[in-house]
């Protein structure tokens, strides 16, 4: 270990990939949001989707697919527009869920599935902007770049895992405190402007 990665260099990695992931940003909130309408349980497809759709995209840049934007700068303009148009739909969804107090009886609200959150990644500009620079700055070997990318994946791994499951027990805690549908709703609301926020930096970039 210590030929690819110093321990100190090992240790900025996971600094970097745990502040990164921790902070608030749209999957945060809407994991949040999850726990507390449709619980742990119902949220975990949701939270693999993150989780294994954003390491799969750090392997993928790693070896090669953050060339493409340097090369053609206007494929990122595309899925960041793209991005930010499926992100006001989930603000949307989320916004206008009913879900809470009794989601499990109510089969119109459903958590986003493992897909929906995994393909989110692929259209998420910050995804990308954190993916892009996680590679970048700690690929740092020819002779091992590919099993550092492999590290690097595998710490953004065990670091989503902790992150998203943060943020969805969070959301299942802050239930014990909404006792009913409008402060569900009133929640909801709340964390699909959040989400909406969250992107203003990248549209006005």
């Amino acid at each position: 270990m210590q030929g690819i990665y110093p321990l100190t260099m090992l240790f900025s990695i996971i600094t970097f990939t745990l502040a990164g992931v921790l902070t608030p940003g749209p999957n945060n909130i809407m994991l949040l949001s999850s726990g507390l309408t449709f619980g742990y349980k119902r949220t975990i497809p949701h939270i693999l989707g993150i989780v294994l759709g954003f390491t799969f995209m750090v392997i993928c840049v790693g070896i090669g697919v953050g060339v493409v934007f340097k090369m053609f700068p206007f494929v990122f303009t595309i899925l960041k527009y793209l991005g930010i148009s499926y992100l006001l739909w989930m603000a949307w969804h989320i916004a206008s869920s009913k879900g809470g107090i009794d989601a499990k009886k109510s089969s119109a609200n459903k958590p986003f599935s493992f897909l929906q959150a995994a393909i989110f990644q692929w259209v998420n500009p910050k995804a990308w902007v954190m993916a892009i620079t996680v590679t970048a700055t700690f690929t740092t070997s020819k002779e091992h770049a590919f099993v550092q990318v492999l590290l690097i994946s595998f710490i953004c791994l065990l670091c989503g895992i902790i992150a998203t499951n943060s943020w969805t027990l969070g959301g299942v805690y802050i239930k014990k405190f909404i006792k009913n549908r409008l402060h569900v709703r009133v929640f909801n609301i709340t964390m699909a402007t959040l989400i909406v926020a969250s992107m203003l930096p990248f549209i006005f970039e």
